[in-house]
């Protein structure tokens, strides 16, 4: 069996990481920590996508935006965010590894409800500055964070599966291009990961 380490970064050991997974799978969570174990810069997609009012950033100018934080972080970076409906695949495209959060409903979905109560109360910043969370647009809109998360849960599976058919570690058909992990469960594997690139870094310290 094939041993591979935590991230495979690329020839120069730069690591550009794209964390995908439903809303409250903890993107930003394990992104925002990634990031400074890598010693690199956090991105997150929904700062640029969301302008405040929850005004959307028009596609050519998302596009944009993001190139130009690939060019200027062409060293490496850490990235959150599911918007290949929008841009295309240009952030997986310029990842060396990518990394899909898929934890139970059961387990994610309580998450999200207590993240949203406390961005509700003023006690955790929103998603994008700017968009702040209403009571109505929460319980009694068709854009609740809520449906979306319910909705989007079997699309997330069905679209982030399909790529590791195509580009999973080990497993996918596209040999050159497998880059791509699964973490389901309850955490302990996540967690288990996690620590090992925190080994890898520091072992890589006392060598550099």
């Amino acid at each position: 069996m094939t041993s591979y380490p935590p991230l495979l970064g690329d020839k120069d050991r730069h690591y550009r990481v794209h964390i995908v997974g439903n809303s409250g799978t903890g993107k930003s969570t394990i992104a925002t920590t990634l990031a400074k174990t890598l010693g690199v810069p956090y991105l997150s997609l929904d700062e640029l996508f969301w302008q405040p009012g929850w005004k959307q950033t028009p596609e050519d100018e998302l596009k944009a935006k993001i190139t130009a934080v690939l060019e200027t972080h062409k060293y490496g970076w850490v990235i959150d965010g599911n918007f290949e409906w929008s841009i295309g695949p240009i952030v997986q495209a310029s990842a060396t590894d990518v990394i899909w959060l898929d934890p139970p409903f059961v387990l994610y979905f309580p998450r999200l409800v207590l993240r949203t109560l406390r961005r509700l109360v003023g006690t955790e910043p929103p998603c994008s500055p700017g968009c702040s969370e209403t009571f109505s647009n929460v319980f009694f809109s068709r854009s609740s964070i809520f449906l979306w998360c319910i909705s989007f849960h079997f699309v997330a599976r069905r679209i982030n599966g399909e790529k590791m058919k195509r580009i999973g570690l080990g497993v996918g058909s596209d040999v050159s291009e497998q880059k791509m992990r699964r973490f389901g469960g309850w955490g302990s594997a996540l967690r288990r990961w996690m620590q090992d690139v925190v080994d890898m870094m520091a072992s890589r310290r006392k060598v550099d």
